[in-house]
């Protein structure tokens, strides 16, 4: 077991910034101090298997605040206008003021919700990110990325937002199920592709222990990822350069999960993203065959697809060419020139792109 120990990683914003907390049984007084004094009603949106937890939070917040809850669908179900419209609803009705502040507490998909939420009721309110899976410790809940999907495609409404502060409770995921806990950990074995390799050498000395929430391996692997994301986002919070790099293996991620009606875990579709980002990189001469070998061993390890139908190529071709990292209709995709060393492909030829997909197809 890992000792209790907090860690704070610093993100700057601005001219000011947050703090991602991280550490064990520190769910309560984390989100205690990210809402501060002024505060006085606190709506907690919560997946709909975290009832209990988030009724236990309402009990241990209440002596200081009025705190509310909002139940909203699980996954990706959460991220649309219908679900947003129902928690407007819940702070209009209950006289929500600016001073107030909303916190998330769920996976990728509920942190989204919330801080789109928190981003667009009377501009803007105070914003305390609560993740519980994998995938909303390492990526969703800290970046400040807040948005919806649409029929159209994954996230194309949405906000940059930067929450007050992120509690990054590992106790919540002891008693997730292995599978949610492998989809999550393709973001952070992302991390370790474009930047902080130790995590690939993590996971190929012990893989189970890499993955058990419990062990040192797995916190060490956890912070390097949040620090990687916490140093981008602090050099490029909205997108402009540098935070693209975090998009490595998204471009044809979010196509598959579009394709399949967002039913697939978001780690499973950005694993076979990455395998494409690796082959294109190949194939521009980056990458060595036994780099491209690495990305397959390691994530077939983590019990992540690494293949897809080569019938589906059109439809994602298409919904590649909707997807929001498109520059005035042209593609661009995050390659590599190293393993840890990102760079920027931008409009390839459709060919190109073929060719890399057919090396994943099966």
């Amino acid at each position: 077991m890992v000792e209790n120990q907090v860690t704070t990683v610093p993100v700057t914003v601005g001219n000011g910034g947050y703090d991602i907390t991280v550490g064990r049984d520190i769910l309560t007084q984390g989100i205690r101090d990210g809402l501060g004094q002024k505060v006085a009603k606190v709506l907690i949106i919560h997946a709909p298997t975290l009832g209990a937890r988030a009724e236990k939070l309402r009990e241990e917040l209440s002596d200081r605040y009025e705190v509310l809850l909002a139940e909203i669908p699980d996954a990706e179900g959460a991220k649309r206008i219908e679900v947003a419209a129902f928690c407007w609803q819940i702070m209009g009705q209950t006289d929500f003021t600016r001073t107030d502040a909303v916190v998330g507490l769920g996976g990728g998909a509920t942190t989204d919700l919330a801080g789109f939420v928190a981003a667009t009721w009377l501009r803007g309110v105070r914003l305390v990110q609560a993740p519980t899976t994998v995938l909303g410790l390492v990526d969703a809940a800290i970046g400040g990325k807040t948005g919806i999907n649409t029929a159209e495609g994954k996230n194309l409404v949405g906000a940059f937002y930067a929450p007050a502060a992120v509690v990054a409770d590992l106790a919540l995921l002891d008693t997730l199920p292995r599978n949610e806990i492998l989809a999550g950990y393709a973001e952070v074995v992302k991390a370790g592709f474009i930047g902080e390799t130790e995590i690939l050498d993590i996971v190929e000395a012990d893989v189970e222990a890499a993955t058990d929430p419990t062990t040192p391996q797995f916190r060490r692997a956890i912070e390097l990822a949040i620090r990687l994301k916490a140093r981008v986002v602090s050099e490029d919070f909205t997108e402009a350069g540098l935070r693209e790099i975090l998009n490595y293996g998204h471009t044809l991620g979010h196509a598959i999960e579009h394709t399949e009606r967002y039913q697939w875990r978001h780690g499973a579709a950005i694993s076979i993203g990455m395998v494409f980002a690796a082959e294109l990189s190949r194939l521009t001469g980056s990458l060595s065959d036994a780099e491209v070998d690495r990305h397959r061993s390691i994530l077939t390890s983590l019990s992540l697809p690494t293949t897809y139908p080569l019938a589906r190529w059109k439809t994602l071709l298409a919904a590649m060419q909707r997807d929001k990292k498109a520059r005035a209709g042209m593609l661009r995709f995050i390659v590599l020139d190293a393993i840890g060393r990102p760079s920027t492909l931008q409009g390839p030829e459709e060919s190109l792109l073929y060719a890399a997909y057919s090396e994943l197809a099966d």
